[in-house]
């Protein structure tokens, strides 16, 4: 029970934290365990597991990758950004709740509150890198992606078993 609480705890904010740094990156992980049948997904979130689905988000994923190298990529503290942000932390936190028969209230929160920490925390500390480094934004951009990867990629995989 402790090891499920845990799991939940951490997982299910850390999934909002990672959609705060890179919106569509946990639900293309959450759509890919789904469509592997990994993540038992309710019946309201069975979209997920439409192979269209999984490939349609995980393009748009990959786009935001390329986005974000370029200096027009909008802040993610700017208003719409931070919102849409927050609506897929909310969404990745009520479909994860809800695969494991918790409320999908509680995953909201959970992945709401996460996404906000991420979105300003990983902002600010890509800035002091850049600075204090003297590289490019792209290159710590391109660490940002590979850890969002790995990290929903492990959560998922915590939150399955």
């Amino acid at each position: 029970m402790t090891l499920a609480v845990l799991t939940w705890l951490i997982a299910v904010p850390l999934l909002g934290f990672i959609t705060g740094m890179r919106t569509m990156t946990p639900m293309a992980v959450v759509c890919w365990f789904a469509w592997l049948k990994l993540l038992p997904v309710d019946p309201w979130a069975a979209w997920t597991a439409k192979l269209p689905i999984v490939i349609a988000i995980t393009v748009l994923g990959v786009l935001e990758y390329v986005a974000d190298k370029y200096s027009f990529s909008p802040s993610p503290s700017r208003l719409s950004v931070l919102l849409v942000r927050v609506f897929f932390a909310g969404l990745v936190g009520a479909i994860v709740a809800t695969a494991l028969d918790a409320p999908g209230v509680e995953g909201v929160i959970l992945g709401v509150l996460g996404a906000l920490l991420g979105a300003f925390c990983a902002y600010q500390l890509r800035l002091q890198l850049t600075h204090r480094l003297g590289c490019k934004a792209w290159h710590i951009t391109l660490v940002e992606d590979i850890f969002a990867v790995v990290c929903a990629i492990f959560c998922l995989g915590i939150i399955t078993g």
